[in-house]
């Protein structure tokens, strides 16, 4: 293991609007994601705006998914962060994309809490 965790910065466009405007399925496929990815779940929170849109989040024990969608735009921005080597966030992302029709979705990689990295002396650690 070279770091703690991946957390994947999706971006989904083109999506089904009703998919990702409607709570109740977006909880759904949220927790149908962490379940895909081989996540713990603790807990989610969910909120729906008005007029429109979809915020929330579903607690791991590996981390977190988070989404907040827009969809007068069809689209929804999604959080998966993944800690340990058991958890394939990779299996969420696919999920998330099948679930909310997506025709166009891209994702960033990022590596957190790198543990190969150069100490820096005289650093102090807090």
């Amino acid at each position: 293991m070279d770091a703690l965790g991946k957390h994947i910065l999706a971006e989904f466009y083109e999506c089904d609007a009703n998919a990702i405007n409607d709570v109740r399925l977006v909880e759904e496929s949220l927790l149908g994601a962490a379940k895909a990815a081989g996540a713990t779940v603790i807990g989610s929170s969910f909120h729906l705006f008005e007029p429109h849109g979809v915020s929330g989040v579903v607690v791991i024990s590996e981390s977190h998914l988070a989404i907040h969608s827009w969809p007068e735009y069809a689209y929804a921005a999604v959080d998966i962060f993944t800690c340990g080597d058991d958890v394939d966030p990779m299996a969420a992302f696919a999920y998330l994309k099948t679930h909310f029709k997506t025709k166009n979705a891209t994702y960033q990689i990022v590596q957190r809490g790198q543990l190969n990295l150069p100490t820096l002396q005289g650093r102090k650690r807090l």
